[in-house]
């Protein structure tokens, strides 16, 4: 054997100690993916019923706010006829209420006015 025979087999043996130094790493790797993969196959699998019930909760809640919507427009229409209905008694009932009250402010007016002749004191 020459020394270039025993400088390839040199360079063989540490090219061979290179590749199971690396083929280490590799291996770990690829566990590693597996993991990666499995653990996103089970997340797929939990999502996906998580997803269903986020879709019927929010169809429900959509069908509630409906309901809200109609009852705040009978609301809204009911304070609208109480408002008409309080203006309504307001004119009626108010303008004779005003004037039952101007009548009333008259008279003690006129009767606080009508002085009464004092008592003991002598005209000259």
């Amino acid at each position: 054997m020459s020394g270039g025979d025993i400088a390839g087999l040199i360079a063989a043996g540490v090219f061979a100690v290179l590749v199971l130094l690396l083929a280490v790493p590799i291996l770990k790797l690829g566990r590693v993916l597996d993991e990666v993969r499995t653990s996103i196959r089970s997340l797929s699998d939990g999502a996906t019923p998580l997803m269903d019930e986020v879709t019927a909760t929010v169809s429900t809640t959509n069908q509630q706010l409906k309901k809200v919507d109609g009852i705040s427009s009978n609301v809204a229409d009911a304070s609208a006829n109480l408002s008409a209905l309080s203006s309504l008694v307001a004119a009626t009932v108010g303008s004779p209420l005003i004037k039952v009250a101007a009548f009333s402010y008259g008279v003690r007016s006129a009767l606080a006015g009508r002085k009464k002749p004092a008592a003991g004191r002598r005209s000259r």
